[in-house]
């Protein structure tokens, strides 16, 4: 890899091996100025607000997919099903599975496949599915029917790979990690809005919210098919292989990254720790504080606001200023520090103060994000993205077994120990672990900004 300087203007990993995809014919030069050219055009001015504002938008929606579904899932597998809500919930929980496998599966393979063809084409095949996914699901009458569409949603929510790997493409190594934060807050305020127009339109019907759904999100693939640009030049598209395009075959190929690989670990463990709200969230605050479904959707909708100021906002100002070691640090701490205060708190006033904390530790992820993704070459960044996807989607299988088992264990009446709050324990344990993985890459990462700044003003002019 090769320095070079065109107008003026230093251009760092563009002389490279030749394309594995195709020899386009190009010389140097000329890939060169397409590559500055879209270079500028896309981390400056309006196409770059566009593509962040599709990005933001599609997040939203795919949140928004699952908080919709919320408050009219028990009266649609009811009548699909015709049992009571207690035994129909063991299928919401069989629904719920299915989805997070496909997103463990398939998270790779979508963003590998980004990395083949380009952002663009998979955001867009993935919008679509969506629609035709909420459709179906709007349309089912049976309860297989709701299962194929769920495989359809677990699929295209996958996307976040390729949408993660879109805001690294336009963002400076400086700039990614806050930019990573769009993810957080496109997360918070669908977590906001989706339970809010579910239940409003769930007064027309338990099948409403899908076709609302369906609409929004064939209404964001028209916007994306006329606004949305490429991100990924020629010169970092690489071949597809299966072999890489599954979880383990890209930990595999990640492997060679021994820091991500160390890293990846870090963000597992607190994805099983940050899972513990929608595993137990309701059931802990019905048990230890009676609260009412009012009462818990308020408390979400806190939740869902926070997250969304910090990752949308307060990351933006904290992570330039602080880097994403130090903006780690904090964003574990405060979780550490939230789950501690969970695990004992016996008054509402101190749930809402501990979200408070949770809500400051939603700087973790953008941070950890960014440390992974500073640390893999330009044509990866869809299979780093894709490897993360997995780690979420397999936390999603495993937090909510395992926290709903620790608080049955610990609750009720015929508990030998009554300790509502263990889950929140056990997460503060996790959070922990994490930390302890993550510290030696935060400090490495400071050494390495210093390191890299230097280079930057000693390398000369070719």
């Amino acid at each position: 890899m090769g320095t070079a300087r065109t107008g003026g203007r230093r251009v760092t990993g563009l002389i490279t091996t030749p394309n594995p995809v195709r020899d386009t014919g190009q010389s140097t030069s000329d890939v060169l100025r397409v590559s500055t050219y879209q270079e500028d055009s896309l981390r400056s001015g309006t196409s770059k607000r566009s593509a962040l504002g599709f990005i933001l938008v599609t997040l939203i929606i795919n949140s928004m997919g699952i908080g919709l579904m919320m408050p009219v899932m028990p009266s649609l597998l009811t009548e699909l099903t015709a049992l009571p809500v207690s035994d129909a919930a063991r299928w919401g929980g069989a629904l719920s599975v299915v989805y997070a496998l496909m997103q463990f599966g398939f998270g790779p393979t979508l963003g590998n496949l980004s990395d083949r063809f380009g952002r663009r084409p998979v955001l867009l095949v993935s919008m679509f599915t969506m629609a035709v996914d909420y459709l179906i699901m709007a349309l089912s009458w049976h309860l297989a029917v709701l299962f194929v569409g769920r495989v359809l949603s677990g699929v295209a929510g996958a996307t976040f790979s390729a949408a993660s790997a879109y805001i690294a493409d336009v963002s400076s190594k400086e700039d990614r990690a806050k930019n990573f934060g769009l993810v957080g807050a496109g997360f918070g305020v669908g977590f906001v809005l989706g339970p809010m127009i579910g239940g409003f339109l769930g007064e027309f019907g338990p099948r409403a919210p899908f076709y609302a759904a369906a609409a929004l999100s064939f209404v964001n693939f028209l916007f994306g098919f006329f606004v949305l640009p490429e991100t990924l030049t020629q010169e970092n598209k690489r071949a597809f292989d299966w072999k890489r395009a599954n979880p383990l075959g890209a930990l595999k190929q990640i492997s060679e990254y021994p820091a991500v690989r160390t890293l990846l670990l870090a963000v597992f463990l607190f994805d099983i720790a940050h899972y513990v709200y929608p595993a137990v969230w309701s059931y802990y605050v019905e048990e230890v504080f009676a609260w009412t479904p009012g009462d818990i959707g308020l408390s979400l909708a806190f939740v869902g606001i926070g997250f969304a100021f910090v990752q949308g906002y307060l990351i933006r100002v904290l992570e330039p200023k602080l880097g994403p070691g130090r903006t780690l640090m904090a964003g574990l701490s405060a979780n550490l520090l939230a789950f501690a205060g969970l695990s004992f708190a016996f008054s509402g006033w101190q749930v809402y103060a501990m979200v408070s904390f949770a809500a400051l530790g939603a700087l973790a992820t953008p941070a950890f994000t960014g440390l992974m993704s500073n640390r893999i070459p330009d044509n990866a960044q869809g299979e780093l993205q894709g490897l993360i996807a997995s780690a979420a989607g397999l936390s999603m299988v495993v937090s909510p077994f395992v926290m709903t088992q620790v608080f049955s264990h610990f609750s009720g009446p015929d508990a030998a120990i009554s300790f509502p709050g263990a889950p929140f324990a056990l997460a503060w344990v996790l959070i922990l672990a994490s930390m302890l993985i993550a510290l030696p890459f935060m400090r490495l990462q400071e050494k390495v900004t210093v390191v890299q700044k230097s280079a930057d003003r000693e390398t000369p002019a070719e």
